[in-house]
């Protein structure tokens, strides 16, 4: 008799179905699994082994075979010791033959018969109600399930004997409530950084378009403090974009206690981070910071520190919202819709341009650190902004800048009005193709004139062009004006100029 269980594999986000049979047979005593499973579902054999025994069943004194169909697709992780042992359970009678029909199941199995937490539990979950099937999963997980739908049926058990006892009726299985924490987070407040007027005003046009920021300065004047306020000015993630983000959260396993939060993504890696972490890779395909920051924010503290090699692996994902890993035996791909923030020092000692000061290296101090980020990369990026350092001035006035609350209010009704323009909650003018920025960002006759002269003296790219389009449309639906007009693209311009500079060192 052969008695199944449905689970799922994972391919990127996607969750597909796997088929998983277990026969009791007549036989040399043991148990095998075949279909092509990796070390870890291997070892499930011991694990259900010593789950069953701890709750108070033994194996069969047969042969016992477990394959994992279709054979030709990679199995990996933990979190097939579950179907595994429940399907061994309705071959040996422990439970009813047909419980398990209308379940996916998932949980990874600790030797006392306790089902302990896996990742990838909401895109299982998803994947379920695809299949008009409910889902089984750890109890830890199941406040992160629940999300799929509201009216799935999620069981949720601690242990194999509280699985047991459901479908035998004695202990039946509440549904678990959706999980939600608190997403507002201590990212501080624009009101706590004296000066910078330039500065913070470009976060607030780029919070307001979505677009790639710049910082270039000295050390210590605030490029870190600025980037981290801001996730603070940011609107939160609508419901398309909190299921996305989740899920890839998800997979890597970084939801707490199975809760979501609606606060955007804020990743900021260290510059010894390696093109695998970065992107994605590794044994099992994972996602990277590209990834994790999608639909939120990337920040690069010393910018030009990291290698060129991981920093040129961004501009696929900056280009196109996604990261493809391609291995020899299967492609994966991620949503990276991320916004990117940098910050660098001008030079290696950190203090070129600075009045008096005079870099050891001359020129080439400047150069030769600023060639380390390429030109394409730099093309990426909307707005450059130098920020000089904190006069003593600015320090010791008594007076307080903006706050996140009242730039944030301004942010949102921009965020708005691109959200009703284009019909999409999620869209925003960085992201938008450059035949709809065309079209609504058509500058008046002054601002044509002005943006003729300016692409002919500076050379802009076909993608600067379209980018500082792009920006000069973020300004206008901050000023609520339908027209693109001169000011709006002279600011534009000028975010785009101190970039130019630093392509000239490339």
């Amino acid at each position: 008799m052969v008695s199944r269980c449905t689970t799922i594999a994972f391919q990127g986000i996607q969750a597909v179905s796997v088929d998983v049979q277990v026969m009791v047979a007549p036989g040399n005593v043991g148990m095998s699994i075949v279909g092509l499973a990796d070390k870890a579902v291997a070892e499930s054999r011991e694990r259900v082994q010593a789950a069953l025994h701890a709750s108070g069943l033994s194996m069969p004194a047969k042969k016992v075979t477990v394959n994992l169909a279709p054979a030709d697709l990679p199995k990996e992780g933990s979190h097939y010791d579950l179907p595994i042992a429940l399907a061994l359970m309705a071959a040996i009678g422990a439970i009813p033959g047909d419980a398990l029909e209308n379940y996916v199941v998932m949980g990874e199995l600790a030797l006392d018969g306790t089902i302990a937490p896996v990742a990838g539990a909401l895109p299982a979950a998803i994947g379920a109600n695809g299949l008009n099937k409910g889902l089984i999963c750890p109890s830890v997980s199941g406040p992160e399930a629940a999300w799929a739908d509201p009216d799935m049926d999620v069981l949720a058990p601690r242990s194999l004997i509280a699985m047991a006892n459901h479908f035998k009726g004695t202990q039946v299985l509440s549904r678990p409530i959706a999980g939600i924490r608190d997403g507002t987070k201590a990212h501080g407040d624009l009101s706590e950084i004296r000066g910078q007027e330039t500065a913070k005003r470009a976060l607030e046009v780029a919070a307001a378009g979505g677009h790639n920021l710049l910082f270039v300065g000295p050390p210590g004047s605030g490029k870190s403090m600025l980037a981290s306020r801001l996730p603070s000015i940011l609107p939160q993630l609508q419901p398309k974009e909190l299921l996305e983000v989740s899920m890839i959260a998800s997979i890597a396993g970084t939801i707490a206690d199975g809760k979501l939060s609606s606060a955007r993504p804020f990743r900021a890696p260290h510059h010894s981070a390696s093109m695998a972490a970065m992107v994605g890779g590794g044994l099992k395909a994972k996602p990277g910071e590209v990834s994790m920051a999608h639909n939120g924010v990337l920040f690069l503290d010393e910018f030009p520190e990291f290698t060129p090699q991981v920093l040129d692996s961004l501009r696929q994902p900056l280009e196109t919202g996604e990261t493809v890993i391609a291995r020899a035996n299967h492609r994966v791909s991620y949503p990276s819709r991320l916004q990117l923030i940098a910050a660098m020092n001008p030079c290696r000692c950190g203090m070129a341009g600075e009045p008096g000061h005079t870099c050891r290296r001359g020129a080439r101090c400047a150069s030769d650190y600023q060639a380390r980020i390429s030109g394409p990369l730099l093309d990426r990026i909307d707005l450059r902004v130098e920020v000089p350092a904190v006069l003593a001035s600015d320090l010791i006035s008594p007076s307080q800048g903006e706050s996140s609350a009242s730039v944030a209010e301004r942010v949102l009704k921009a965020r708005q009005i691109q959200a009703s323009r284009y019909g999409d909650d999620s869209l925003t003018n960085a992201v938008v193709s450059n035949t709809i920025i065309e079209k609504s960002a058509q500058p008046d006759a002054a601002g044509r004139t002005l943006l003729q002269d300016a692409a002919n003296g500076l050379k802009f790219s076909a993608r600067g062009y379209h980018r500082i389009l792009k920006v000069a449309r973020t300004l206008a639906d901050l000023d609520g004006v339908e027209t693109v007009g001169r000011v709006h693209l002279a600011e534009a311009i000028s975010y785009r100029m101190a970039g130019e500079r630093l392509t000239q060192a490339v």
